[in-house]
């Protein structure tokens, strides 16, 4: 990662109401909806310029200021996804991000799938606006309603900007794994956790959902420059 243009610029890799058109990009075998306007989480400006693919078609995201206006970015898969394997490659210290910066590797339901709060499964890299707190989190959100979400969040150092995060997504549980390097295999992992609810019905998600990117400012406050 990158300080650049008074905001956080995110090399990101992935293996696996709007005042004009939504911007759509080919990503990873996929096609991405990119976020502009205003609202939650936050809640933030988001703009399309925030978001682009560089020559090698890797994707980058940033948090940028303009005219005393701080941007976000977020790009939503346009393809719904069930069981299986998610995997992110992430280039960035992502250790020592601001700490209001949020950067979100997650699904998300869509409306007849449920409401905020529900069905989520999340990599998060935030200290949610406190120095003390852990960097790492992955949360599993209740099917319905009301419900508590779990969390684990985990400290890390890095020794190199390049990681990989994972979730294995299955009906009667979900694993977790951060590991250091771009890889595919189980080496060098820093953080897992194995989520097995007792009732998977009502805790896990069995509905397939859009993955989300985001990097994103806790509560709109500003990043530090």
């Amino acid at each position: 990662m990158n300080h650049a243009t008074s905001g956080w610029l995110m090399g990101l890799f992935l293996a696996l109401g709007l005042a004009a058109p939504a911007k759509d990009i080919q990503f990873g075998g996929y096609t991405w909806t990119v976020r502009s306007g205003h609202g939650g989480p936050g809640p933030n400006a988001w703009e399309e310029n925030n978001v682009w693919l560089d020559g090698a078609t890797n994707l980058h995201l940033r948090i940028r200021q303009r005219a005393g206006q701080w941007s976000c970015a977020e790009i939503t898969m346009r393809r719904r996804l069930g069981f299986g394997r998610y995997q992110f490659q992430v280039t960035g210290p992502i250790d020592r991000l601001d700490d209001n910066v949020v950067l979100g590797l997650f699904n998300y339901p869509t409306r007849e799938v449920g409401g905020d709060g529900t069905h989520e499964i999340d990599i998060e890299f935030a200290r949610w606006g406190q120095a003390k707190n852990p960097m790492g989190n992955f949360t599993v959100w209740p099917v319905e309603p009301g419900g508590k979400h779990v969390t684990k969040s985990f400290p890390f150092s890095l020794a190199a900007d390049q990681t990989t995060h994972r979730f294995a997504w299955s009906r009667n549980q979900i694993l977790f794994q951060s590991l250091n390097g771009h890889r595919n295999d189980e080496g060098e992992e820093f953080s897992r956790w194995l989520y097995q609810p007792r009732e998977p019905a009502h805790s896990i998600s069995q509905a397939a959902m859009p993955v989300h990117i985001n990097l994103w400012l806790f509560k709109g406050l500003r990043s530090e420059e």
